[in-house]
């Protein structure tokens, strides 16, 4: 089928075969025009021009696992690692809520110092404190008795990308104690728990194929999760994967437009890995059909230290307190920024 054609195919049925995502991801930058403008007028029939923005909050650098690309890796002797008490976390969501963030995304390592219930305690203290927020974790991999603690607790959303859907992709990315099946368990896990999930993946990692990036579209596409987050590969000087190239900003906004066509509805951001990567990125993301930004709300003396890769943005319109900034940069394309929570639903956004 003619590009042009697939590509308003997908806009009406919102579905594709995996022929057709190879088409589009080897094709879809001649058209990237077309694509942007369809993902644009989708993103705004389910939301408006409204812009959700989430709280940030890296709360540990230590990590157990050892991810061949990830600035975090256990194996990184160099990392200047730091914990967050459960009283800085909290005073990073009152700092937050007093400038208009109504969800808090607590992100870190895989570090077990926190145990399940310590996690469940900083959970339940949020929502005790600010009961009209959103909590949403980005932790890793854990049982599913575990997930089910945090969900009791108040937890509403978990983040955990599956990277790449591709077993033996994954196996090249990853050390042989990780698997891509069990990280995709996890996923079905959490949905079936109630969680709004986020999957998602790297663009241009190592090894990736053309053929990969078709197969994530058709994880994606069985999955059904509500959130979506990818972002360009960037590599790390401590890594394995240090003299890698980057991903190509132009197939991850390209990805972003198909995603976007893929799922009206999804919770889409423009992540910092695009930022980082391309001057004004968190707005080509939106243009591209995102609707999700996440300003970092960490304390400012360990922004630094949460290195995933190389060159990472924390301050400007990254930073929380710049939310001015950031308001600013999104009303010069026409959209707006709402104190909203923000949950995924499968019918348009029309508050604000």
């Amino acid at each position: 089928m003619d590009t042009a054609l697939l590509i308003e195919k997908l806009n009406q049925n919102h579905a594709l075969t995996k022929s057709e995502a190879l088409q589009l991801i080897r094709e879809g930058a001649e058209y990237k025009d077309k694509l942007f403008a369809l993902a644009q007028r989708a993103a705004q029939q389910s939301f408006g021009r409204n812009i959700f923005v989430r709280g940030l909050i890296e709360f540990t650098n230590y990590c157990k696992n050892d991810c061949y690309y990830c600035g975090i890796r256990r194996s990184n002797k160099n990392a200047a690692r730091y914990r967050l008490t459960r009283d800085e976390i909290l005073e990073c969501c009152r700092a937050g809520y007093a400038l208009g963030f109504r969800t808090f995304v607590l992100q870190g390592g895989e570090d077990y110092t926190y145990s399940g219930d310590d996690i469940a305690a900083i959970v339940r203290a949020i929502k005790q404190q600010h009961p009209d927020c959103a909590v949403t974790l980005s932790i890793g991999e854990r049982s599913r008795e575990t997930y089910k603690l945090w969900k009791e607790a108040g937890a509403d959303r978990y983040l955990l990308r599956h990277e790449t859907a591709d077993f033996n992709h994954y196996a090249m990315l990853h050390p042989a104690e990780l698997s891509a099946a069990n990280r995709q368990s996890c996923l079905y896990t959490l949905k079936e728990l109630g969680y709004q999930a986020g999957a998602g993946f790297m663009v241009g990692s190592p090894y990736q194929t053309a053929e990969n990036l078709a197969d994530d579209l058709m994880f994606l596409q069985k999955l059904r999760p509500q959130m979506i987050g990818i972002g360009p590969f960037i590599p790390h000087h401590d890594t394995p994967f240090k003299d890698e190239p980057a991903g190509s900003v132009e197939l991850t906004l390209v990805l972003l437009a198909i995603l976007r066509l893929l799922f009206p509805h999804v919770l889409l951001p423009a992540t910092t890995a695009l930022g980082t990567l391309c001057p004004g990125g968190r707005v080509l993301g939106i243009k591209a059909g995102a609707n999700v930004i996440m300003p970092n709300l960490s304390p400012q003396n360990v922004r630094g230290k949460y290195l995933l890769y190389d060159n990472k943005l924390h301050s400007g319109a990254e930073a929380a307190e710049a939310l001015e900034l950031l308001k600013k940069e999104v009303a010069g394309i026409g959209y707006k920024i709402v104190a909203a929570r923000g949950d995924y639903t499968e019918e348009s956004w029309t508050q604000g």
